[in-house]
């Protein structure tokens, strides 16, 4: 063989034996026993009433009512513009990936002409007889894909009560005639 060959081949053994060595020495002396328990326990505060299904569950702590009358149209506004790359809110405006959302307050549900709905949206809707009040909206925007299985609707939800109270509140601005607020002090419509 060649002496450079043999030099290489020599190294590289030379190199594989110092690893192996520093490896078995180092385990012996920083040697960690397993532990009894692995992890950590994480204590959380159990939820009250479970997963409600179907389109049951109350959207917020705070009901709606109370919210929008404290709610800021023209921070709405601000928020909308999320909803925009889908959706359009002027008068006769076209349908994009989604519905135009002019005058969408108190309209049935999966029912503006020229929308192709999803299966789940006209589910939800229950033949267009469920109208978007400020219950529905407030129960839909929070989580749209978790309220109504099997909607298009690829955006997450607005999570900040407040938020979702001034979009709310934009949305009805969005109309010729606004729906009247609702009653703060009433009792929010059920989910069914």
């Amino acid at each position: 063989m060649n002496s450079y060959v043999n030099m290489g081949v020599g190294a590289l053994l030379g190199t594989v034996f110092v690893l192996m060595s520093v490896s078995i020495a180092s385990e012996g002396i920083f040697h960690a026993p397993a532990p009894e328990k692995e992890g950590y326990t994480i204590v959380a505060a159990e939820s009250g009433g479970g997963e409600a299904g179907g389109g049951e569950a109350a959207a917020a702590a705070t009901p709606i009512a109370k919210l929008l009358a404290s709610a800021d149209a023209a921070k709405g506004e601000a928020v909308f513009k999320k909803c925009t790359s889908c959706h359009t809110g002027e008068s006769g405006g076209a349908n994009k990936v989604g519905p135009n959302l002019f005058d969408v307050v108190n309209r049935p549900i999966a029912s503006h002409e020229g929308f192709s709905y999803s299966a789940g949206m006209k589910d939800f809707s229950k033949g267009a007889s469920v109208h978007w009040d400020y219950d529905h909206l407030n129960y839909f925007l929070e989580a749209p894909k978790k309220h109504v299985p099997g909607t298009a609707m690829g955006f997450a939800g607005v999570k900040k009560e407040t938020e979702r109270a001034d979009l709310i509140a934009y949305l009805r601005s969005l109309s010729a005639n606004p729906a009247p607020l609702p009653d703060p002090n009433a009792a929010p419509a059920p989910m069914n």
